[in-house]
């Protein structure tokens, strides 16, 4: 199936990035790639989204199990009906199955993208990272223009009931 494709590309870029910062790049080493806007840093991460619940793997690992199982389960289930979603959860799947690669091998996550907005630091973060957030960007749009087209529907049959009320 094409989404587990995209999953695994995905998953192999971001443990190739990772691999990358971990083995070429010293704790803490900054690259500025756009001045001090965009830096490429080494960073670890013990913790889930901007560091919080730090020290938790066990719940990471738990969580990520029954999220990717009921991913994979979704995807089986839903063959060729839709795109969108589909598409998104393959990013997500990619993009959990990176983080949880390292925090069951090593207890913490490589993050390497940093951006600086004036005096404010966005937190540190990775490929699997974005896959993860845009997947999830993508769900909520695939729900929101889902909700649009059953309104549409809606719309549709009641006013051919209005009609045929009328004739």
């Amino acid at each position: 199936m094409v989404y587990y494709l995209i999953a695994l590309i995905l998953f192999l870029i971001d443990q190739g990035t990772k691999y990358v910062i971990a083995t070429r790049m010293e704790l803490g080493e900054q690259i500025p790639v756009i001045k001090d806007f965009f830096i490429i840093t080494s960073h670890r991460n013990r913790g889930a989204a901007f560091g919080i619940l730090q020290g938790q793997q066990w719940f990471f690992i738990i969580v990520t199990i029954v999220v990717v199982g009921g991913i994979v389960w979704y995807l089986n289930k839903t063959k060729g009906t839709r795109r969108l979603l589909p598409t998104a959860l393959a990013l997500v799947l990619g993009g959990a199955v990176g983080n949880f690669l390292d925090r069951l091998l090593t207890g913490e996550v490589v993050d390497f993208l940093m951006f600086n907005f004036g005096s404010y630091t966005f937190p540190i973060f990775n490929v699997a990272d974005s896959c993860i957030v845009i997947g999830v960007g993508l769900i909520i749009l695939d729900t929101l223009l889902d909700m649009k087209g059953g309104e549409e529907i809606t719309e549709v049959k009641e006013s051919k009931e209005v009609r045929e009320g009328n004739e």
